[in-house]
């Protein structure tokens, strides 16, 4: 799903709302995680999961075209933790859909 999808499926669940009204709902949204995330905060969504930061050191790499090593820096990498809830569903919803693609002869 892109940001597009998004932005029509809130519109379309929701008549009140404009496209234009969706549209800057999920910016805004995703705006202020991206923010939180920058300042080091950590999202948690219940039943959905979490958003954090995570620290990579700094380590020695390879060039795969040369087989040079190069020096990768540290840095900071965002990350998302699925809840529980949203994996059982995935999980549920996966394996129905398999029964359905694939039905027992």
């Amino acid at each position: 799903m892109t940001r597009s999808d998004l932005v029509e499926e809130l519109a379309a669940r929701f008549s009140q709302l404009t496209h234009r009204d969706a549209e800057y709902a999920v910016k805004t949204l995703l705006d202020a995680v991206g923010e939180a995330l920058v300042r080091g905060n950590r999202i948690e969504i219940r039943g959905f999961g979490s958003f954090s930061v995570n620290h990579r050191a700094p380590r020695m790499g390879r060039n795969p075209r040369s087989g040079a090593a190069v020096a990768i820096p540290a840095k900071r990498v965002p990350h998302f933790k699925p809840g529980k809830a949203l994996r059982e569903a995935v999980d549920k919803r996966t394996a129905e859909l398999q029964i359905l693609e694939n039905p027992a002869t």
